[in-house]
């Protein structure tokens, strides 16, 4: 049987050197690295104003607002979502969430597939990577051919 403590998961620090409200801290507790054959699942943390940048996933994604109050953009829809609070984004639609409350985010996201390709719509910094995959025995990032 497979578990993650998402109190005790080691988590990476991004912070991006053209936009400061993009930092966050996350960790992929489950992926196909880690012995899943159908799911994967990432936890992050935003601080007050904080936001994860636009991005695409290759898999659909639940995202589960554990704890404060998350602007969920997916496409062209704009939602506010609290604790509690499911929000579907589908496969390789470009989607961002910003923490709009005044204390921390916390955020689970399942995703439909043990292997997930994650395609920023910018790097964090000049010459940075903007692929991010989850699943490979250690994640991978790579700048795009460009």
């Amino acid at each position: 049987m497979l578990t993650a403590d998402l109190s005790r998961i080691e988590l990476i620090e991004e912070i991006s050197e053209l936009d400061d409200r993009e930092h966050l801290r996350f960790g992929f507790p489950l992926s196909s690295a880690g012995g899943t054959a159908s799911t994967a699942a990432v936890y992050f943390e935003l601080d007050p104003g904080r936001r994860v940048g636009r991005h695409t996933d290759s898999a659909e994604e639940v995202l589960v607002v554990l704890e404060g109050t998350a602007e969920a953009v997916v496409g062209d829809e704009r939602r506010t979502a609290g604790a509690g609070t499911l929000v579907v984004v589908p496969a390789m639609a470009p989607h961002e969430v910003t923490n709009v409350g005044d204390g921390p985010l916390r955020v689970l996201g399942v995703f439909s597939s043990a292997t997930v390709v994650s395609t920023f719509e910018r790097p964090a910094a000049p010459g940075a990577e903007q692929v991010f995959v989850a699943g490979a025995p250690v994640p991978l990032a790579a700048p795009l051919p460009g």
